[in-house]
């Protein structure tokens, strides 16, 4: 598979949860068992593309839900940051401030997870949520087909403004999520995956201390130096490890080599045949 990763090399399709509380749309590419990448602020756009066209040319079924924002579109910071204002202001489908329950749209992906486990086989569907969505894996880990949960850069909820520093060491799931996922990790012989860059505010250390308290070993938490990252203008902290900051000028850099354990990571669990 070449790297072309223009939202025209995917084929969309809508998709509607089971309660018919919301229809979105679903960008999709390759063959193989599938893996559910979950765009970050501020939409499906291209870099996310491009680590998802790496994931199918490994031999998956890549399904893009598109969320929030312009799809296929750059990123510029205006339009980025009013769509940061709306979907931490207004959209219901959304939790930013919550820190004991997940967004209410976590019920669509578990049903998109369903749905894509049953279309592609494998042992399991892989699932990475990133910076706005990126604890959507963990709370996704009660549908049962969901088996390579990635956390990168997790965000929610908001740890800035009043009441920050407490919410920075929360994970934005609910207790029984929580309980439900150690579970499945420990009976099913499991590990769950986070990655954050070292300094990175919207991702306090604390989270991913919690997240181990909560998880015990089987949560493996990559924090990368901040001076691994490829270099971008928009942001004055390395924040997004799969894309923004991925460091595609250095092939045999940190940043590429998670790149690569991640997806080594959805081919192991989700049995994958060789592409």
């Amino acid at each position: 598979m070449d790297e072309d990763y223009s939202l025209e090399a995917f084929t969309r399709f809508d998709f509607t949860d089971p309660a018919g509380r919301w229809t979105r749309p679903v960008y999709r590419r390759g063959s193989g068992p599938a893996v559910i990448v979950i765009h970050e602020m501020p939409g499906l756009h291209p870099l996310v593309l491009r680590f998802a066209t790496r994931v199918a040319a490994a031999g998956m079924t890549v399904f893009c839900p598109h969320l929030f924002g312009d799809a296929g579109k750059e990123i510029r910071p205006l339009s980025s940051l009013g769509t940061m204002i709306r979907g931490i202001c207004i959209r219901r489908e959304f939790a930013a401030w919550a820190a004991d329950r997940s967004s209410p749209i976590v019920d669509w992906l578990r049903a998109l997870a369903k749905q894509a486990h049953a279309e592609c086989g494998g042992r399991g569907v892989g699932a990475v949520g990133m910076c706005f969505t990126g604890n959507f894996a963990l709370a996704m880990m009660t549908e049962p087909s969901v088996v390579a949960p990635v956390l990168s850069q997790p965000s929610l909820p908001m740890a800035i403004g009043p009441g920050g520093k407490k919410r920075g060491a929360a994970m934005g799931v609910s207790p029984a999520e929580i309980k439900c996922a150690r579970q499945r990790l420990e009976d099913e012989d499991l590990t769950m995956l986070g990655l954050r860059f070292e300094g990175d505010a919207y991702v306090p250390p604390e989270r991913f201390a919690a997240l181990q308290a909560a998880l015990g070993p089987r949560f493996e938490g990559v924090v990368l130096d901040p001076k691994d990252a490829a270099p971008n203008t928009m942001m004055s902290m390395a924040h997004s490890v799969l894309t923004i900051h991925l460091n595609d000028a250095d092939p045999d850099g940190p940043t590429k080599r998670v790149e690569e354990r991640v997806i080594a990571f959805f081919k192991q669990r989700t049995a994958a045949p060789a592409p």
